[in-house]
């Protein structure tokens, strides 16, 4: 499975899910792409470090 924010993938076992009162499931490979989605609402593609950025740049 990969990461919602940055893209990377997750071993089994390892990162969090986050579950939406709707059922949606979220699954992210650390704290700080969590926090990047959840809390700072920050968008992927404007940042370095993710892979839709790379995607949108190449």
């Amino acid at each position: 499975m990969k990461c919602g924010f940055c893209g990377k993938e997750i071993e089994k076992g390892t990162g969090l899910l986050f579950v939406y009162k709707i059922g949606k499931t979220i699954n992210f490979c650390s704290k700080k792409c969590e926090k990047n989605t959840l809390k700072l609402k920050r968008k992927p593609r404007n940042h370095k470090w993710t892979e839709e950025y790379r995607k949108k740049n190449s």
